[in-house]
């Protein structure tokens, strides 16, 4: 469908405009009212916005979703406070919560979408106990949004990559299929205890397929300031350069300063972005000073109401705004600092190429009741329009489980798709 977006005041301009959609692509941006004259049959749709705030679409970049409890019954949090308890915990009590569940991730991502993501990078659990079951909760969920959203899988050794066995040819089966995009890994040191061949593996996974790499990094101090050098140190090495994200990386808010300086500027050199989730109480990610550096930030929910955490609402607004609390930011700059990371920092690490607010790029907007950009984050803006492009899902490839999933309706409990 043809559209004509009027009166809309585009994020970072200075005078409100028109925009024409076609095609699912932003094909024209002039001054406001400058179309006036044209036949009204050559636009199927025209909405006007009124002055809103147009930004593009939101992009979560590190979240979980085949763990979600989302839209079923209340489960209380009886997890352990650790790292390595939270872990256990979800390995040994999912499957009597029925996780994976695509209906539960549809409703999810159907609230999500209403909310302003339209693009998004999930970790899903991959260990020789599940299979591949997650992979195919995920694509069946997304295909029943109809191609409105565009998810990345990233293989997750949440249980350990060379701990568990079997776990690296599941790993290598599913970006074999397409039924992941990415591989990820964990705490090389923390959680497989051997960093070194880790990262050998993530590396040499990446390569052999041609796809990206994130690697979760909770370690923290210098143990986790040695690992951000190894996988900058490898970055460099092995040519992945702007392919390699590093999800959380806590060890930045609690060195040094002086050594913090010298791994933002390995990351700006590598091209590696940092997936920041401000979740808990955990070091935030130290955004003025990457930006000065030119090193990439991005932003994602990290797990939303599932049974690691009772938390999160999977809306990329309110995610910014937490981090730009807890970063006590308090001037307008830097205010959107924590905006670009739920938007084109996240782009930049899903490896877009199609985004942005320019002509010709997938026309994903959304429009928000607030002024400035720093105000759309601190009064975490009401979305008066979330556009997004209709994208064909991909085909599976040969021996893929996603194959076999059968076509059903989305939950009937959850809310309209936008349009």
């Amino acid at each position: 469908m043809d559209l004509l977006l009027r009166d809309a005041r585009m994020w970072g301009a200075d005078k409100a405009v028109d925009l024409r959609v076609a095609d699912g692509r932003l094909v024209e941006i002039v001054a406001r009212g400058s179309v006036e004259t044209r036949s009204p049959t050559e636009h199927q749709r025209t909405i006007d916005l009124a002055g809103a705030l147009v930004l593009p679409g939101l992009v979560d970049a590190h979240c979980h979703l085949d763990k979600t409890l989302w839209g079923g019954p209340w489960v209380p949090n009886t997890a352990g406070s650790a790292l390595r308890d939270k872990i256990a915990y979800v390995q040994r009590r999912r499957a009597e919560f029925g996780v994976p569940d695509a209906d539960r991730i549809t409703a999810l991502l159907t609230s999500m979408l209403a909310a302003g993501t339209t693009r998004v990078r999930t970790h899903t659990d991959i260990c020789p106990e599940l299979g591949l079951d997650g992979f195919v909760a995920l694509a069946a969920a997304v295909e029943r949004l109809e191609g409105r959203i565009t998810v990345q899988q990233v293989a997750f050794p949440q249980f350990g990559m060379l701990t568990n066995p079997g776990t690296v040819e599941l790993i290598d089966r599913a970006l074999r299929t397409g039924a992941a995009q990415v591989v990820g890994g964990i705490d090389p040191a923390g959680v497989d205890r051997d960093p070194v061949r880790h990262l050998d593996t993530v590396f040499g996974l990446a390569l052999e397929h041609d796809v990206s790499i994130e690697v979760h990094l909770h370690d923290r101090g210098t143990l986790g300031a040695w690992q951000f050098e190894s996988i900058i140190e490898r970055t460099l090495a092995t040519g992945m350069n702007g392919r390699v994200t590093v999800g959380h990386g806590y060890a930045l808010g609690d060195i040094d300063a002086a050594h913090r300086a010298d791994l933002i500027a390995g990351l700006a050199e590598a091209g590696i972005s940092l997936a920041t989730c401000a979740a808990h109480d955990d070091p935030v990610a130290p955004l003025r000073e990457m930006h000065a550096a030119g090193a990439n930030l991005a932003m994602g929910n990290d797990g939303i109401r599932d049974l690691w955490s009772p938390y999160g609402d999977g809306d990329m607004m309110h995610r910014a705004h937490r981090l730009a609390e807890r970063a006590q930011c308090y001037a307008d700059g830097d205010i959107e600092l924590a905006l670009r990371a739920a938007t084109y920092g996240g782009a930049t690490a899903l490896g877009l190429t199609d985004y942005g607010l320019t002509a010709g790029v997938r026309a994903d907007r959304v429009a928000v009741e607030a002024d400035t950009a720093a105000e759309a984050v601190i009064a975490r803006a009401p979305r008066t329009l979330v556009l997004c492009d209709l994208v064909k899902p991909a085909a599976p490839k040969p021996d893929s489980p996603a194959t076999s999933r059968a076509k059903s309706a989305p939950n009937s409990n959850s809310p309209s798709t936008p349009s």
